[in-house]
This record gives structure tokens, C-alpha cells and sequence, in this order.
């Protein structure tokens, strides 16, 4: 076998060359460092404690969209794909496959895996927060279209029955994430903070005007078996959401009158916002009085039966305690009395 030389020329050029291209690899790597700052502040903190509160409230929706989504177009959800993230929490009750169509499948399986890296990059932030306990069971979305229509449906609505029952149940989902961040930017101080909940909005927005999209396209369909068109479920939906969260139009279906049409010159409602065609807002008393629905922040229900996680909603939830332990020591005085 021949021998080769570390001075012979062959091995000499493919020294030089390695060592050219690594110097190389080196002057671009320092060239796009120079070219992309990371655009941090030199002042200020990354994440405040404020932040983690605020932040680690919206794990709750973005944990109750993950499994949602991930076990319609999969039959599994979390505890098969990122078990670490669901933090020893219950699954949630009553979810299953859908019945979807190819397209519809692959939206969904791509709004899925999104939230699921909302939930590993809010975690790697603010920290974690357990899997709160959800009911997305056909019975509680049957009890909540019910509502909506204000009589009971006939067959019961069945989130799962098909790929346009599946998305007319979406309807809700991402859009209560987006009003929920919009509302929370203001109040949060730290850099890391603003940058993570825009990253979040950006894409709950695009989901939010996904399924928005695709039920505008459908319109005027009738919804089998029953004799609303998709425009009527959605207006409905929206008009229960904002009686449940009391705070004037904060929700609008894909039509509205003119002068809640933007600029007050259209009568179509792709995306929904305010007067001046901005995202609307929510606080998280709201949004707990929706998903819980019913109606307070204090009293918990409808997708979360045993109340969300994290310090803002417990701290909801203990106040409802302490008022309704002060009723009962009141009323007993009451009765000693008399």
C-alpha cells in the first residue's frame, strides 16, 4: 500500500483547500452575525414576573388547541407526541379522530404541530404549566351550539362528523388565542416577552383567517342536517361569545350590517376587527367567561371543567370561593338570629 506523504503535493493542496473553506465558512458566519443583530435592547429585562403570569395564562388555549387538533387528524394526541409538555395533566375528555377530507386533514395537521411548538417555546420562556383538564367530548360542543342557536339541535351537533362540522367548531379556537394576545400586549414589559407573544399572534392570526377563509368559501352551504347555512353557525357563535363575555362586540360572523363592516362600506367579514379595521381585544376574564361558558370568570365549566391553570385563572377561582364561603358564613348569622 503506498504511503501518502504529509509533504507530498496532493496532500498539500488538500490541506490548503480544507483550510481556505473553513476560513471561508468562518468570514461568511461572522459577515451574517455583523448583517442579522439579534436585536436585543441593552436595557430593560428579558421576561418580567408580570410576563410569566400573563404568558403562562395562554398555555391554556394553546394546550386546548393542540390536543384538538392533534387528535382529530391523528387519533392521539400530547401524550404520543410531546409527552413532556403536557407536565403530568389529565388528558382531555371525550376527543377523538375526525372524519376529515384530505385538505382539510393536512390544515389541520399543520395547525396542530404549530401548537405544539407554541406550547415547547412558551415553556422555554415562562415555564411550563400542567395539562389543565378539557372536555372536548361531541356532548359539551352539541350543548354549546344549542346555546348558541338557542334550541337544541336535531341530531345533536357533532364536532367530529365530518370536515365541515369539524372547522365550524374551530371557529372559536384560534380566534380566542388572537384577541387574547392582542389583549395581554400592552401590559407585558420584557423583550423576550413582546418578541414570543408576537411570534404567537402572528400565527394564531393566520390560523384564525385560515378557517375564517374556508367557511367564507362555503357561505351559503347549507349545514346537513340541519337548515343554517355555515354564515348563519358562525354569526351565532359569535353573537354567543359576546354575551358570555359581556364586554360589547368584541365577535362577528362572516357577515355583518354596514356599519360594522369595515369602513362601514362592506357587508362581508373575512376577518373580524374593530371600527377602524384593527384586531380586537379580550382580557383574560373574558376569555375565561367564554371558555368556561358560563358567563364568569369564577365559575369554571364548558372546556375546562376544572378551571384553567396558572396564577390568574386560580386566583379567579379562589375568589369565587372566598365570596361564596363569605355568603354561607352570612347567611348562617342569618339564621342563628332569627
Amino acid at each position: 500500500m503506498p504511503i501518502i506523504s504529509i509533504t507530498s503535493p496532493s496532500h498539500l493542496l488538500i490541506t490548503t483547500f480544507m483550510i481556505l473553506l473553513s476560513s471561508k465558512m468562518f468570514c461568511i458566519s461572522v459577515s451574517q452575525n455583523l448583517l442579522c443583530p439579534t436585536g436585543t435592547p441593552k436595557v430593560g429585562l428579558p421576561v418580567t414576573k408580570e410576563d410569566i403570569d400573563l404568558l403562562q395564562f395562554s398555555e391554556n388555549l394553546e394546550f386546548l388547541e393542540a390536543e384538538y387538533f392533534l387528535w382529530a387528524v391523528h387519533g392521539y394526541g400530547l401524550d404520543i407526541v410531546a409527552p413532556e409538555l403536557a407536565m403530568g395533566g389529565p388528558p382531555p375528555i371525550g376527543v377523538r379522530k375526525a372524519n376529515l377530507d384530505f385538505f382539510t386533514s393536512n390544515i389541520i395537521n399543520e395547525f396542530a404541530m404549530q401548537e405544539v411548538g407554541h406550547l415547547r417555546a412558551l415553556r422555554s420562556k415562562v415555564g411550563g404549566l400542567p395539562r389543565p383538564l378539557m372536555d372536548l367530548s361531541s356532548r359539551h360542543f352539541a350543548h354549546l351550539f344549542d346555546e348558541a342557536f338557542g334550541y337544541k339541535l336535531q341530531p345533536p351537533f357533532d364536532p367530529y362528523r365530518d370536515s365541515l362540522n369539524f372547522m365550524l367548531s374551530c371557529y372559536a379556537l384560534p380566534y380566542a388565542a388572537l384577541v387574547g394576545y392582542v389583549g395581554t400586549n400592552p401590559l407585558i414589559q420584557g423583550y423576550e416577552s413582546k418578541r414570543l407573544l408576537a411570534g404567537l399572534l402572528g400565527v394564531e392570526s393566520g390560523q384564525d383567517a385560515m378557517i375564517r377563509m374556508y367557511l367564507y368559501e362555503r357561505a351559503g352551504k347549507v349545514v346537513y342536517p340541519y337548515r343554517h347555512t355555515v354564515a348563519e353557525f358562525t354569526i351565532h357563535i359569535s353573537n354567543l361569545r359576546n354575551r358570555l363575555a359581556m364586554c360589547g362586540i368584541k365577535d362577528e360572523g362572516l357577515f355583518v350590517p354596514w356599519q360594522l363592516g369595515a369602513e362601514n362600506r362592506t357587508t362581508t367579514n373575512i376577518l373580524s376587527a374593530d371600527f377602524y379595521s384593527l384586531s380586537q381585544w379580550r382580557t383574560p376574564e373574558e376569555i375565561l367567561r367564554i371558555m368556561y361558558n358560563t358567563g364568569s370568570e369564577n365559575a369554571h365549566g364548558g372546556f375546562f371543567p376544572r378551571g384553567a391553570n396558572g396564577n390568574i385563572a386560580k386566583n379567579l377561582l379562589k375568589l369565587e370561593c372566598g365570596i361564596k364561603n363569605a355568603t354561607k358564613k352570612s347567611e348562617k348569622k342569618t339564621l342563628i338570629k332569627s
